[in-house]
């Protein structure tokens, strides 16, 4: 039998964000269509906007604030807050895998203690913590910088507008870096619960590009 780091994605749909406002905005309405028990497994490299993206994926789930880079202490939780935009949601598990080696590392954790309650996100988490799930989101972000024309605008491709983003993603950088270059969020499906591409919608005044 395959396992789950074996079998194909069900899709894929690549995605645009020109500003930090936007990759934010992109985490906060794909928050909307996670619930306890989801996995994300983020890739990108310095600068790609994990954190960012992140913390707009905390704000949409309505967790504590506070959503940093979890590197020097490889797991942080953020726990839903029962005033927030959805109380009684799950909890958000923020995972830096970049210095463990293997999924028996990622075993010692003990993340299939939260896995249940909370949407878990996964950085660095490529062939690490495919096992933790049958189902599983991929999220890479790659900078525009370096990457030639990657696609941009082209078919297949939806922009977001930054409408939605709270005013306080004005001041994030993408992981440690104040830029505003354009990224590619390139986003895959894996296992039953991700038959389809989600409905995420549109902010009014964005587009398909």
């Amino acid at each position: 039998m395959s396992s789950p780091q074996e079998l194909p994605a069900n899709w894929e749909k690549t995605f645009t964000a020109t500003t930090a406002e936007q990759t934010h905005a992109f985490g906060a309405r794909l928050a909307e269509v996670l619930q306890a028990g989801d996995l994300l497994v983020l890739s990108g490299e310095l600068g790609a906007g994990k954190t960012t993206f992140t913390q707009g994926l905390g704000e949409g789930l309505g967790v504590r604030p506070g959503i940093i880079s979890p590197t020097f202490v490889l797991v942080r939780i953020h726990p839903n807050l029962p005033d927030g935009p959805r109380p009684g949601g799950p909890d958000l598990v923020h995972v830096d895998a970049y210095r463990l080696g293997s999924a028996a590392e990622v075993d010692d954790i003990d993340l299939e203690n939260t896995m249940d309650t909370s949407v878990t996100v996964v950085e660095w988490g490529h062939e690490r913590v495919e096992h933790l799930s049958d189902s599983r989101l991929e999220i890479d972000l790659h900078r525009a910088i370096g990457l030639g024309a990657i696609g941009l605008g082209s078919a297949g491709t939806t922009g977001f507008a930054a409408e939605g983003a709270s005013a306080a993603s004005a001041s994030l950088d993408f992981d440690g870096e104040d830029t505003d270059e354009p990224r590619t969020i390139v986003m895959r499906g894996y296992g039953p619960r991700w038959p389809s591409v989600p409905e995420l919608g549109s902010p009014e005044g964005s587009s398909p590009c």
